[in-house]
């Protein structure tokens, strides 16, 4: 029988790891060095709730500490666990690999990290750098860059345009755009912004039954309109049937997340998609790309992913 002694620790460590919070601090310091700062940009959580769940961890013996100056750095080095906590991290870390919470926070910190280590020329302005282009440029433009592949002569639809914000942007480069809602307030709002473009044709739809015919698109866009449809393998099948050969579309969503709190507060249907269930809605598409993109520094809500596929020729 294993001694009382030996009992009781493994109970302890298990009480660490029972923990959701704790658990995410453990995997993305598994992955880098860390400040509390750090961690609480990272995880979107209240410096002091950071700082609560380290200080058992650092009392548990999971994660070491050490001082650079003022700052503090803490990391779980597996290598330097006992037998038993190792084993326990080891099951614990598989049992929770697609943890959605888990990968959303691997995404984040891989941006944070590349946005620290930013160097060489702009080392000096580094940690302000993409601040300072925010308030010189904007941001539109980044997004914008890409719709300058368009063709002159483009048809585009705007499934799911909401108030036409992206539709607006969609019509400097193409020749016409289509913008659809099955919204009658957020189309009043769409026709406000729109109302001086030629370009631009706004329809009351489902994106189930888009009033368009088929091959008459070069491009169709969702963008932030997936989550709220009732079945985006319907809206899919009719991206694809609104494509012309070659043309392309493209999705712009949430990536799979447990926030049932915030879907419900948004009115979505679902809670994010993963890579794999959005492979599988344009498994009718060709050369077809899921990329999840790095979250925002100041954005609140789940990551998000572009989708593109192809009609073929």
């Amino acid at each position: 029988m294993p001694h009382l002694a030996e009992t009781s620790s493994v109970v302890d460590h298990l009480a660490v790891l029972a923990d959701a919070t704790r658990l995410r601090l453990l995997r993305v310091l598994e992955a880098d060095e860390l400040t509390v700062a750090d961690l609480r940009d990272v995880l979107q959580l209240p410096q002091s709730t950071v700082s609560r769940h380290l200080k058992t961890l650092l009392d548990g013996g999971w994660v070491v500490h050490r001082r650079e100056g003022t700052a503090g750095f803490y990391r779980l080095i597996l290598d330097e666990l006992d037998e038993s906590r190792r084993t326990l991290w080891l099951a614990t870390r598989e049992s929770s690999g697609h943890w959605a919470t888990a990968e959303q926070d691997l995404l984040r910190l891989r941006q944070h990290l590349a946005n620290r280590d930013a160097g060489g020329f702009f080392a000096g302005v580094a940690g302000d750098w993409q601040a300072i282009r925010d308030e010189q440029y904007g941001r539109s433009f980044e997004a914008m860059a890409g719709l300058a592949l368009l063709p002159a002569d483009a048809v585009v639809a705007d499934l799911g345009c909401g108030g036409g914000h992206f539709t607006e942007q969609l019509s400097a480069f193409a020749a016409e755009v289509v913008g659809i809602d099955a919204s009658p307030d957020m189309l009043k709002a769409a026709r406000r912004r729109l109302r001086p473009l030629d370009n631009v044709k706004l329809k009351q739809a489902e994106l189930s039954g888009v009033p368009l015919d088929d091959a008459s698109c070069d491009a169709v866009f969702c963008v932030l309109a997936l989550s709220y449809v009732e079945s985006p393998a319907a809206v899919a099948s009719e991206m694809r049937r609104l494509l012309k050969p070659n043309g392309r579309c493209v999705i712009v969503d949430l990536l799979a997340h447990d926030l049932d709190d915030f879907r419900r507060r948004m009115g979505q249907r679902h809670r994010g998609f993963t890579a794999d269930t959005v492979a599988d809605l344009l498994a009718s598409f060709t050369n077809t790309r899921v990329v999840p993109l790095p979250p925002e520094p100041d954005a609140k809500g789940p990551a998000l992913f572009i989708a593109s596929g192809g009609a073929g020729g």
